[in-house]
């Protein structure tokens, strides 16, 4: 079974950082697209970060500059490197795969960045 297990949020003040980390089981996803969503209360979820099969990655033009996504295709885990936080990027992020025409999502981990 295809679990999406996020780690790596919390509380950090404007200007800070922090690591997310994705960790994928039940396959082999190295092939396949993740990502990267966010949702903050009230708000529509939204696009952060992809990184596609070959490697290629698109950002949302909020995050450009500011946020790195990678992968470890041998430990089938999924990062997103957030640089120069602000207050605007408070929510709650969750990773993404489309597996085998199936898509599956992590519970999420929540981000909240203080001014």
């Amino acid at each position: 079974q295809v679990a999406l297990v996020e780690s790596g949020g919390g509380l950090v003040q404007a200007g800070g950082s922090l690591r997310l980390s994705c960790a994928a089981s039940g396959g082999t996803f190295s092939s396949y697209a993740m990502g990267w969503y966010r949702q903050a209360p009230g708000k529509q979820r939204e696009l952060v970060a992809t990184v596609s099969g070959d490697g290629q990655t698109n950002y949302a033009d909020s995050v450009k500059g500011r946020f790195t996504v990678s992968r470890d295709r041998a430990r089938n885990t999924l990062y997103l490197s957030m640089n120069s936080l602000k207050p605007e990027d408070t929510a709650r992020y969750s990773c993404t795969t489309r597996w085998k025409g199936r898509d599956f999502w992590g519970q999420g981990t929540q981000v909240s960045v203080s001014s």
